[in-house]
């Protein structure tokens, strides 16, 4: 893979893309590096794709509604600021996230309209108390924890109050089989119901949450594909007769299509998709981590990614990688249904300590334009609030890098996917139709390069908001030069734009600029995107 050293080495390719009429070189002040400037003219870019309003999703996961194990935050760097391991456990106990703040819910309704999802490995093992009476806080024999009504509530209540339509997904472990083995729908059957009678509504499930790691998700000992046909044929079964018109979302599965230890991999998801009786689908969904947190490089070092590998093509492609080995499933499974990534993040168990910097909005913000165009109908980041690759620091409730990224993606960039090439070099632009104004064009302009800035020439004036931070794994992030942070009350600050003139935009090194065009005039884009 390449290395910081290396990107740094690289000369910045001419980018070649649909509209592209010509470029030109010219001299950057302050040292002469010479690039590319691509000239771009936005009113011809076609039309590839479109994606669901609520695209940009997150998860809140199971652990946090009901308390719970969660992965340990990392310790504070050790001398010389090298960031340490986490030390004896990999977990710690969190109490239950509480969904009624108001500044948490004045963050989440900014992104929306979205999916929350809340699953996760303790989701396969969670015991609903449907009782009137005191909450039962122990979990019975074949469980791992206790949802009460009042946090299934708390759901319902944060779900309507930021615009997010829930996902989740189901009890499949011991303590919902029979006798023979075989899964019994009474629990599900009774979230169900509950979520009806307080006015709530689940807009979609997945059965099984992880299904190829079925030892590490809880399933029963000696779990198999045929197993899962069967689960998941009564699961259907009951959805069509107690939540008709809820999506069926699946397998949700992981660990597929890049190298991971081969001791989590005891299933795979063609053997799931294969059995018989095969499984329905309304959506085809999957998890992509890059590579694995520091907290598991017990489970192998060359699993792991470093920062500086973080601009790396080699990197941010194993979006591409992944999304072609579950897309080829798709086609042959589940022909013509949205694809949904219910997961992703900088790393699974929890993230590297830099998953919560700006080094991180590269790879959040490239991922979500490379899946816009190749496809995906909806991205969920894991997690909205907990561990380190959250959205939103649990403790502060401080938005994170990648949270003001989320929110310039969900203010600027609409549905109608528009062709800006492929990624070429260090240089990265994607297109879609600007939100709002009829026939205007959003670009996200991504120059990974560290040394060598890049430009594009844009026929019209332009509305930038650039990102960028004097040092790539700070927490804080600064937009057109000014440090962004809540206000005294909480409240989100106004995103000020710099207005440039028709003509060549300059991209610094190591930067991200989203560049609304709303003059564009581009066909695809009319009646807003």
């Amino acid at each position: 893979m390449e290395n910081a050293a290396v990107v740094k080495s690289l000369p910045l390719i001419a980018v070649t893309i649909a509209g592209v009429i010509g470029a030109t070189a010219f001299a950057v002040a302050h040292g002469a590096v010479l690039a590319q400037t691509v000239l771009l003219d936005p009113q011809s870019l076609r039309r590839v794709g479109v994606v669901d309003e609520r695209y940009q999703s997150y998860n809140v996961e199971m652990a946090e509604v009901i308390g719970g194990d969660f992965w340990k935050p990392y310790p504070p760097p050790l001398a010389g600021g090298l960031p340490s391991h986490a030390s004896g456990s990999l977990f710690e106990a969190r109490p239950p996230l509480d969904l009624t703040s108001p500044r948490l819910r004045t963050l989440a309704a900014a992104l929306g309209p979205a999916y929350v999802r809340v699953s996760g490995t303790w989701a396969n093992s969670v015991y609903f108390d449907d009782a009137d009476g005191a909450p039962q806080r122990v979990a019975p024999s074949g469980f791992k924890g206790v949802l009460t009504r009042a946090e299934w509530a708390g759901v319902v209540g944060f779900s309507k109050a930021v615009d997010a339509d829930i996902l989740t997904s189901f009890a499949i472990g011991p303590g919902v089989r029979d006798a023979s083995g075989v899964w019994t729908s009474g629990q599900a059957s009774a979230l169900l119901s509950y979520t009806k009678s307080i006015g709530g509504r689940i807009s979609a499930l997945e059965f099984f949450n992880e299904p190829t790691l079925p030892t590490v998700g809880g399933a029963p000992q000696g779990y198999t594909a045929q197993t899962y046909a069967a689960d998941t044929a009564a699961f259907r079964t009951l959805v069509k007769a107690e939540a008709p018109g809820t999506l069926i979302v699946g397998p949700s599965s992981t660990g597929e299509g890049v190298p991971s230890p081969p001791a989590l991999r005891t299933l795979s998801s063609e053997d799931l998709l294969r059995a018989k009786p095969r499984q329905q689908l309304d959506v085809f969904s999957y998890h992509f981590y890059g590579a694995l947190s520091q907290r598991c490089a017990f489970l192998g070092k060359r699993y792991g990614a470093s920062p500086d590998e973080a601009l790396s093509e080699a990197w941010l492609g194993r979006t591409d990688q992944v999304f072609d080995f579950y897309k080829r499933l798709q086609e042959e499974y589940a022909p013509g249904k949205p694809i949904w990534v219910t997961e992703t993040a900088e790393a699974a168990c929890g993230g590297d300590p830099w998953a919560s910097t700006f080094l991180d909005s590269f790879r959040y913000l490239d991922q979500m334009g490379r899946l816009a165009k190749r496809g995906a109908s909806v991205l969920f980041h894991n997690t909205l609030v907990s561990g380190d690759y959250g959205l939103i620091d649990r403790q502060t409730l401080a938005p994170r890098p990648d949270y003001w990224a989320a929110l310039l993606w969900r203010r600027l960039m609409g549905r109608v996917i528009l062709d800006a090439g492929p990624p070429a070099g260090e240089l990265h632009l994607y297109a879609q139709c600007l939100r709002g104004p009829s026939g205007g064009v959003a670009l996200l302009a991504i120059n990974t390069s560290q040394e060598q800035s890049a430009a594009v020439r844009l026929p019209t004036h332009a509305e930038v908001y650039r990102l960028s931070s004097p040092d790539l794994q700070s927490t804080t992030v600064q937009l057109n030069g000014e440090t962004l942070h809540l206000l005294r009350n909480g409240d989100l600050p106004a995103l000020k734009s710099k207005r440039m003139p028709a003509g060549q935009l300059d991209l610094p090194p190591a930067t991200i600029s989203f560049i609304a065009l709303p003059m564009a005039n581009n066909p695809n884009c009319h009646k807003g995107g």
